[in-house]
């Protein structure tokens, strides 16, 4: 799929902008208008167009708020944040830059406006973890304090907690399910504040979120269910191994190892060498890096958020991500989706789900649904309608009896 775009990672992040849109998080007509305006391949222009845009619809929610209009000044707020959140993504390469916290910032500043003028409850949380603490966010179908079904959701490698929102936050609560979301380490305010990188041992970081659901009386102990995005793939099913609380786990999309060693010898045998050797393998991927904007990224995104100051030491330190001999571990209901032309995961899905043991389901979503890019962009309003399908069944929710109170807003 490509749209405005022929490099294929602007093409993708612009299709992830917009794929926001049924959940308030994009206008359309002002994504393809900031897309055009963008020099393709180059980040500086990627940020710069997508900044402005952010601050326009920014000024949009203040003046809306000044007047009194809550539901454009929340529809506003939502869009901006969205936009502050697209405009960061390219900035990784130079730790130092300022821009890196002011724009994730401001992304985190009119996503909690908008979260005080929707029409059902939002919290602002900090989960107790290892001495410190981590954010998230608490939805709430309304403010009964009924124990609901709830769906426990972080991302992966590149989002945030704000994002989450729009990435299955939103669709829970018009289901009635409770939604918890949070940033582990290596995402949002953990290493962009706290300096928390990535750690394979995800269990560690879903137990004391686990623990803290556990603690709220609108949360029914008894149908928990993890979702783990993109990369939370491969942390959700880490984490489910060993949390025997949860009552289900969604793999979207489903991931067995993330070792940048593998992912490099792709590069390394299309440049004619199969023995891969520390020194060619830097050499291969920085002459890619300097062709194909999506390895360029990858590799910076990763030395930001595993805090790796060389290539060699991010392959090092992504070593111990596989799920050989973990996911037999896994005992409860797991679903592992899949992308037809999954740009990151090919195959990862399939190896995913040949290794469980438990009760699984495969969801392949395909080109003939518009479904095939990673995680489904393009198609969530589809995605949703499929994973809540199987969701309700598998915790029993028409025998729980639980209505949703969403509203249409």
């Amino acid at each position: 799929m490509r749209l405005v775009f022929n490099d294929q990672t602007f093409s993708f992040e612009l299709l992830r902008t917009l794929s926001y849109a049924p959940y308030g998080g994009a206008d359309i007509g002002e994504c393809l208008l900031t897309a055009n305006r963008i020099e393709e391949g180059n980040f500086e222009s990627w940020y710069k167009e997508w900044h402005a845009t952010a601050e326009r619809v920014h000024s949009l929610a203040e003046s809306a708020l000044a007047a009194g209009q809550r539901v454009s000044a929340r529809e506003a707020y939502l869009r901006a944040s969205n936009y502050y959140r697209t405009a960061e993504f390219f900035l990784h390469g130079n730790v130092h830059d300022s821009r890196i916290l002011s724009t994730w910032e401001n992304s985190r500043i009119t996503f909690w406006q908008a979260a005080q003028l929707m029409d059902t409850p939002v919290e602002q949380v900090n989960i107790p973890y290892e001495g410190t603490n981590l954010t998230g966010y608490l939805y709430k179908v309304d403010d009964s304090n009924k124990p609901r079904p709830t769906l426990i959701i972080h991302g992966g490698y590149d989002s945030t907690g704000e994002e989450l929102y729009f990435g299955g936050a939103a669709a829970a609560i018009q289901r009635g399910y409770n939604c918890l979301t949070f940033e582990g380490p290596g995402q949002g305010s953990a290493i962009r504040l706290q300096q928390l990188p990535f750690r394979p041992d995800w269990e560690k970081v879903v137990t004391p979120v686990v623990d803290y659901a556990c603690t709220r009386s609108e949360i029914d102990p008894q149908r928990i269910a993890l979702m783990g995005i993109s990369f939370g793939g491969y942390l959700a099913p880490r984490a489910a191994a060993y949390e025997q609380r949860l009552a289900a786990c969604i793999a979207n999309d489903g991931l067995y190892t993330f070792r940048f060693s593998e992912m490099g010898r792709p590069f390394m045998i299309a440049n004619g060498k199969k023995d891969v050797q520390p020194t060619d393998y830097e050499e291969v991927i920085r002459k890619i890096m300097n062709q194909h904007s999506g390895v360029r990224w990858a590799i910076e995104n990763g030395m930001f958020t595993f805090q790796a100051s060389s290539l060699m030491e991010l392959v090092h330190k992504t070593e111990p991500y596989s799920l050989e001999g973990v996911a037999e571990l896994i005992t409860c209901p797991t679903l592992i989706c899949e992308a037809e032309a999954d740009l990151f995961f090919a195959g990862q899905p399939q190896r995913l789900y040949d290794a469980l043991t438990c009760s699984k389901t495969f969801m392949k979503f395909t080109a003939e649904d518009g479904a095939e890019e990673h995680c489904h962009f393009g198609a969530l309003l589809l995605f949703n309608h499929r994973l809540f399908e199987w969701l309700d069944r598998t915790l029993e929710i028409n025998s729980y009896n639980s209505q949703p109170a969403y509203r249409a807003q």
